[in-house]
């Protein structure tokens, strides 16, 4: 049974009696006609984690008055999902090789290991293995890439975490974006995006006009597509720097491998070009161009010196369109080449020279207070 949603209620909340809101036991509809749903809640998550997620699906069902998607909440226990705040959400399923669905989406606020965590992995390589459609929405994509899920698919990570994501998983292809459809994977970096990335899936089965209708009552005005960049919130040091200048700092941040224009970043930290040089310079004393090279080639040397990435590796990793261009920077900034300082580097640590000490370091999801 779908939930009645009044425009003025953006998300959907759990039943107070705890009963859950889409039975797991539901009959299936006619063949083709029902889209059968598993929402893996780990925690952390919250209800503006969640809730996007329940309403869009439960809109779709409302508006078209058929039951396109029947969706359950599933936990690794079986177990209420606790929720920020202190609130729970009632679970129908617990998670287990014996889940059946047409779309698994796993989401999370947070990478979290709990006690079990290597026997959930596990079971999510099978299940992933044969579902259809597996997403995963904010820190949710670190679970499905342990399980071995995303290699070599497009998938979009959140700007906190890109660049760790990035280095531990080699072989899936990580975009700024913020929502990838890849195939039989679909990634979002959360937040806001949620519920956009939803309606986009939801559009394609059943087209624009339902996915208008449901943005229409949520309120949604303008929907984003998937290529549109992720966009750095204001983390301000007080008494340190302008806060418009940190903002573009941590853009640049993350954005290393496909680098902005100074123009861009003007425009995403809501300033003028003039405005944003005129910053870098009072307060870091250089272009933002310059900058920003350096921040590259920083990250290039860090990369040399702890991972075995080949130097061409590197050099698209941070930036560079060629080899020879990602050479000449390197050692008009450095004094050396690339090759030249990671040998020197190696000297160094003991005459460890051997291809062993070179292997790269496995980065381990941030925790966040």
């Amino acid at each position: 049974m779908t939930r009645s949603v009044n425009s003025s209620s953006s998300f959907s909340s759990p039943v107070p009696d705890g009963s859950p809101q889409t039975a797991a036991s539901t009959e299936r509809a006619p063949a083709g006609g029902t889209t059968h749903v598993a929402i893996v809640a780990l925690p952390p998550v919250s209800m503006s984690g969640v809730g996007p997620v329940v309403d869009a699906l439960n809109l779709a069902n409302e508006i078209d008055g058929r039951a396109l998607y029947r969706w359950q909440m599933v936990s690794w226990s079986g177990r209420m999902v606790p929720l920020s705040g202190g609130a729970q959400w009632p679970a129908d399923a617990a998670f287990g090789d014996t889940l059946a669905c047409d779309w698994l989406i796993v989401v999370t606020e947070r990478f979290q290991p709990f006690a079990e965590h290597r026997a959930f992995l596990a079971s999510l390589a099978r299940v992933g293995q044969r579902t259809p459609l597996v997403m995963g929405i904010h820190h949710g994509i670190w679970w499905l890439a342990m399980a071995g899920q995303l290699q070599g698919y497009r998938v979009a990570a959140n700007w906190e975490t890109y660049q760790q994501f990035a280095e531990q998983f080699e072989q899936t292809i990580v975009t700024q974006h913020i929502y990838e459809i890849d195939r039989d994977r679909a990634t979002c970096a959360g937040g806001q995006a949620t519920l956009d990335f939803m309606l986009a899936m939801i559009g394609r089965d059943h087209g624009p006009e339902l996915v208008e209708r449901i943005a229409d009552v949520l309120g949604a005005s303008t929907l984003k597509s998937g290529d549109e960049r992720q966009r750095i919130p204001f983390v301000t040091a007080p008494g340190e720097r302008h806060p418009r200048l940190n903002d573009a700092l941590q853009l640049m941040e993350a954005n290393i491998e496909d680098p902005l224009t100074t123009d861009d970043i003007a425009a995403l930290v809501g300033i003028s070009r003039r405005q944003l040089e005129r910053l870098f310079k009072q307060y870091l004393g250089a272009v933002p161009s310059k900058y920003y090279l350096g921040l590259r080639l920083s990250k290039a040397r860090s990369q040399l010196r702890r991972t075995s990435k080949s130097v061409v590796q590197i050099s698209l990793a941070c930036g560079f369109s060629s080899a020879a261009h990602f050479s000449n920077a390197y050692r008009e900034r450095f004094g050396v080449t690339p090759r030249e300082d990671r040998r020197n580097w190696i000297e160094r640590q003991h005459g460890a020279v051997e291809s062993g000490s070179r292997e790269g370091v496995l980065v381990e999801p941030p925790e966040r207070n």
